[in-house]
């Protein structure tokens, strides 16, 4: 009869009327077997779970695994199939968790790119003379109050070493440290520093910037840990910020100073505010960085032009976790950016701490973007034998004077471009994506709608929820 499947053979009665056909685009086989005492031609769970496996693994895009799960009985060529897939299973899963524990490294590379320019920003400059106080300045009322601290007076405020003072410079001492009747005045620190530090207008004998004369009023004062010191170029609120169009010598700044040895404090002893050295410190340094001379400057001596070729350089670096930069600036009244300076002159957080020395309380991070300058230094002597006649006129001192005492400094750009040091990522999420994909792809031939056939598989195949309770209902036996 149409529609009715054939009577299974062994059945006790008339057999029940059987449907033919598909049941969810799946074949329906018999599971009653023929003999004795079977009623009906109904599956176990087992069966229903192995015939809908098969039937996804037949019709899933997941290479090899149509060969696993073929109708039939269990062969050696199904054995096999199934080895091949669980090894290039395996092969998978360990190579993509050696891409994953390698994306958890956050690696980075870092690109160095040198970027050709039409015009440059002039640095910042800063000189400082290398004596802190100019002795001719010191008043008694100072060497009452600071003498001890400069080693010129003893606890008894006596001329501490007086067998090692000049004539002229002893009889001067013994006149500044004469308090007899003497009736001290108020003292500020800020006021000695700024009265007796070396006045640029004395030291600055020729300037020019790209063949263009300058004066001392180019500059700007600035305190730093030498004392009363001089920025040209510092830019700031209402400051043009320079800019130069061409490197090599003569396109940058050209200053000739007078170091002033005549009033360098005489030194008796080692303390914190007297020097050793005659010259001056200069540090270069952009605009949006305060100095921080004493550490980060180079020293320029007299008798000799020192030439100082400097290139651009641009730091970028990254933020945790592929690097160790810190990009959000502390408030501050002073600094307009993170910087190395801005944490090293940044006193509060060290207070703390100032009793300890190199300790992990000092957790000064990178800036996450900065600029420095490279430098090479070249130096010849002066004044030649042939000029110095002309140049102790000129300035009306000795050829010996202007032999201990003048310098020339030559700052420029070696050539019109900067170099770009930037941090970048080495490994991103793209990349791990498509090293898996192509993983999967190459051992089992799947994609990520390979992986959504699974999902859908799992969904078909899970046991339907059943509809919550209206009340508690008991069974009878």
């Amino acid at each position: 009869m149409k529609g009715r499947c054939p009577p299974f053979p062994g059945g006790l009665g008339p057999p029940k009327p059987q449907r033919c056909g598909r049941r969810r685009g799946r074949r329906v086989e018999p599971s009653g077997r023929g003999g004795g005492g079977g009623g009906g031609g109904r599956r176990g769970p087992a069966g229903e779970g192995l015939s809908s496996l098969r039937a996804f693994a037949h019709s899933s895009s997941l290479h090899g695994i149509s060969h696993v799960f073929a109708y039939g009985a269990v062969s050696l060529r199904r054995v096999l199939w199934g080895g091949f897939f669980l090894g290039s299973l395996g092969l998978l899963l360990l190579v993509c968790a050696e891409r994953v524990a390698y994306f958890l490294t956050y690696p980075h590379v870092t690109k160095l790119d040198e970027v050709a320019a039409r015009n440059l920003t002039f640095p910042a400059i800063t000189i400082c003379n290398l004596n802190e106080f100019r002795f001719s300045k010191i008043t008694r009322n100072d060497m009452y109050h600071v003498g001890e601290l400069l080693a010129l007076l003893n606890e008894r405020y006596e001329i501490s070493n007086p067998q090692l003072a000049e004539p002229h410079v002893l009889a001067a001492l013994r006149d500044k440290a004469n308090f007899k009747n003497f009736k001290a005045k108020p003292f500020s620190m800020a006021e000695f520093y700024n009265r007796t530090g070396h006045d640029l207008a004395d030291m600055l004998l020729q300037c020019s910037f790209r063949g263009t004369g300058c004066t001392a009023r180019n500059f700007t004062v600035i305190f730093t840990r030498l004392g009363k010191c001089y920025t040209f170029n510092p830019g700031g609120p209402g400051r043009e910020v320079l800019t130069t169009l061409q490197g090599g010598s003569g396109n940058g700044l050209e200053l000739m100073l007078n170091v002033q040895q005549e009033e360098y404090l005489p030194v008796w002893g080692d303390t914190d505010e007297t020097s050793f050295e005659v010259g001056v410190k200069v540090q270069i340094h952009s605009q949006d960085e305060p100095p921080f001379i004493d550490q980060l400057g180079f020293g320029v001596a007299p008798g000799f032009q020192t030439f100082v070729s400097c290139q651009q350089q641009r730091l970028v670096y990254l933020p945790p976790p592929w690097g160790d930069c810190k990009a959000t600036p502390i408030e501050s009244d002073f600094f307009t950016n993170y910087s190395l300076t801005q944490y090293k002159e940044c006193a509060d957080p060290a207070l703390d701490f100032l009793v300890t020395k190199d300790s992990e309380y000092c957790a000064c991070r990178t800036p996450c973007a900065m600029v420095r300058y490279g430098k090479e230094l070249s130096m010849v002597k002066i004044p030649s034998k042939a000029s110095a006649k002309y140049l102790a006129k000129k300035f009306n001192k000795t050829e010996q004077y202007i032999a201990d005492n003048v310098l020339v400094l030559d700052i420029f750009f070696e050539a019109l471009n900067y170099e770009m040091i930037e941090q970048k990522k080495a490994y991103e999420v793209a990349g791990l994506l498509g090293d898996i994909g192509g993983q999967m792809g190459l051992f089992i031939g799947a994609s990520l709608l390979t992986i959504l056939e699974i999902f859908d598989y799992l969904y078909e195949v899970s046991p339907p929820r059943p509809p919550p309770a209206r009340g508690s209902q008991g069974w009878g036996l």
